[in-house]
């Protein structure tokens, strides 16, 4: 499996593994698959185990010595390892497991590359840490965001550590929103890929320190190699003392959602 991956460049590791996880998703996609209960109301599929593996074997073979931080497999290799790839082989399961296709295949090297894999449409966001481009039937294209859509994804998917101060569904609700935007909810960081194309305008979701996170780095890699606007919930950068994600397209519809997110009156 080596000389397939050999001479790839970090980038080129990353859109090999997530395109293969895709593989796996898209293959087992309508089939009758097991799923494994996580508590709390979460699940993994056995299509997140198998895309997983999958994945793990592409970056073993291409990068041996790298430590790799799975969503199902949890940590392999030193978790303060110099190079460490953040895996989340199926972002949307339970939009999969009831048949919908909005998902994502998310593998990033931390504070480096990064690729996005949409199963079901065959595109590749991918970036090498300055660049982002779009991959398709063969075909590279360089990503340019905008907020001409107007159309903001925001992530309603519990836990919501930041409230009562800040709630999503409130930002919903806001004037200001609805007089200039309109939302979608899509459940899967596809969504936030999506904004570095200017298929959304932007993406909005609470949370912590989404820097290391295995559902969010890549998206937020191909994003800021984009040239979108990306900080927390709180208009601080994000990392390890940072709340949430608000990635846009310009800094304009950037700033109008802040201004949204700080008035709550």
């Amino acid at each position: 499996m080596t000389s397939l991956y050999a001479g790839l460049d970090d980038a080129g590791v990353a859109m090999a593994a997530a395109r293969a996880g895709a593989d796996v998703v898209r293959d087992m996609y309508g089939q009758r698959i097991g799923r494994i209960d996580k508590g709390a109301g979460d699940f993994a599929t056995t299509a997140d185990l198998e895309a997983e593996q999958t994945i793990l074997d592409v970056i073993r073979a291409a990068r041996p010595d790298d430590a790799v931080l799975g969503e199902e497999g949890g940590q392999r290799g030193a978790a303060d390892a110099a190079r460490q790839w953040l895996v989340d082989p199926l972002c949307g399961t339970l939009n999969y497991a009831v048949g919908n296709m909005l998902v994502a295949v998310n593998v990033a090297l931390r504070n480096g590359a990064a690729a996005v894999a949409d199963p079901f449409s065959g595109e590749v966001y991918f970036t090498d840490g300055e660049t982002a481009w779009v991959r398709h039937d063969g075909a590279d294209a360089r990503l340019t965001p905008t907020s001409a859509s107007h159309l903001v994804d925001v992530n309603l998917d519990p836990p919501f550590p930041s409230a009562p101060g800040f709630r999503a569904v409130d930002l919903l609700a806001h004037p200001g929103f609805v007089e200039r935007f309109r939302p979608r909810v899509v459940s899967t960081t596809l969504a936030l890929a999506w904004v570095a194309t200017g298929k959304r305008a932007a993406y909005v979701t609470d949370g912590g320190d989404l820097s290391a996170s295995v559902h969010f780095a890549a998206g937020i890699a191909v994003c800021r190699a984009a040239g979108c606007v990306v900080t927390g919930i709180d208009g601080a950068p994000i990392g390890p003392a940072g709340r949430g994600l608000v990635a846009a397209g310009d800094a304009e519809t950037h700033g109008l959602l802040m201004s949204m997110i700080r008035d709550r009156g």
